[in-house]
């Protein structure tokens, strides 16, 4: 292996540890075992697990912006795109079931700990916000459109983790569903305002 494919073995092993066990019951130990190279090799890498968390983080934004990005172009509206959003529920329900939203999970842990990198990691909760925020002012929404995505994104999260604590799939399914009328609502100009409302009632 050359230095680069360890160095990307390492951030991997550690993103998945990072999700299944959480940053702080993670140890280097951990994430060596998991590539299955020495301790000093480690070192080599990396210093200190925040600068691993930091690569972690990254990671998970390349691979967040490459998934908007394909959205982008398998949508051709934008209620397809943020639909596919929606769907993302039900293509991880079975790690969700597990782990909870890794997202989620990881930014809850770091505030909890209060970690220099919190709001590093808030960043890819950005991510999501902005994107969805465009998707919103296309389908005509613009003027609230920021607090339309933040719903969404705070319902999503929500089911997340009502489905990690009570391992209900069918409950993931029935949500995206209601999520899927909901954003009907918003796609039709007859909608507009029950689109809204239902985002208080």
């Amino acid at each position: 292996m050359n230095d680069k494919t360890t160095r990307d073995l390492i951030v991997e092993a550690a993103d998945q540890l990072f999700y299944q066990q959480g940053y702080e019951h993670t140890s280097f130990s951990h994430i060596a075992e998991a590539v299955q190279i020495s301790r000093g090799n480690f070192y080599y890498h990396f210093e200190s697990k925040d600068e691993i968390l930091d690569a972690v983080i990254d990671l998970r934004g390349a691979e967040t912006v490459e998934m908007l990005d394909q959205w982008e172009m398998e949508g051709k509206e934008p209620q397809d795109r943020i639909l596919s959003f929606i769907h993302l529920l039900i293509a991880n329900r079975a790690k969700i079931m597990l782990y909870g939203c890794p997202v989620g999970t990881l930014n809850t842990e770091l505030a909890k700990l209060d970690h220099d990198s919190q709001a590093n990691a808030n960043k890819l909760f950005t991510l999501f916000r902005t994107w969805l925020r465009r998707q919103f002012t296309l389908l005509g929404h613009e003027a609230e459109s920021d607090a339309l995505a933040m719903h969404l994104l705070a319902r999503s999260q929500g089911v997340a983790t009502l489905a990690n604590a009570f391992h209900d799939e069918q409950f993931i399914e029935q949500e995206v569903a209601l999520m899927g009328d909901w954003l009907k609502l918003c796609t039709t100009s007859t909608g507009y305002s029950e689109c809204h409302q239902s985002r208080t009632d």
